[in-house]
């Protein structure tokens, strides 16, 4: 699964399953479209199901921490590649 695959998945994801539109690639999902806990813990499910592993207790803590789509690319790119 390359870059664009995964930022295609998860801007459909979060436009389909949290009703927001116009997602930029480094929009505060937090403070521009009103992502919040719950929605991040929703999201973290999907980017399992994304990577077919669950992701360990620190993976978890670091994602808790992303805002961004880029950051979420980012995220799933380099825990991809750290299974590999």
């Amino acid at each position: 699964m390359d870059r664009e695959e995964i930022q295609t998945i998860i801007i459909d994801f979060i436009e389909t399953n949290f009703e927001m539109s116009d997602i930029g690639l480094d929009d505060d999902l937090n403070a521009v479209h009103g992502f919040d806990s719950i929605d991040a813990i929703e999201l973290l499910r999907e980017i399992e199901t994304l990577m077919q592993t669950k992701l360990t207790r620190n993976e978890e803590e670091q994602a808790m921490g992303i805002r961004t789509v880029r950051q979420i690319v980012d995220f799933i790119e380099n825990a991809i590649k750290d299974r590999a």
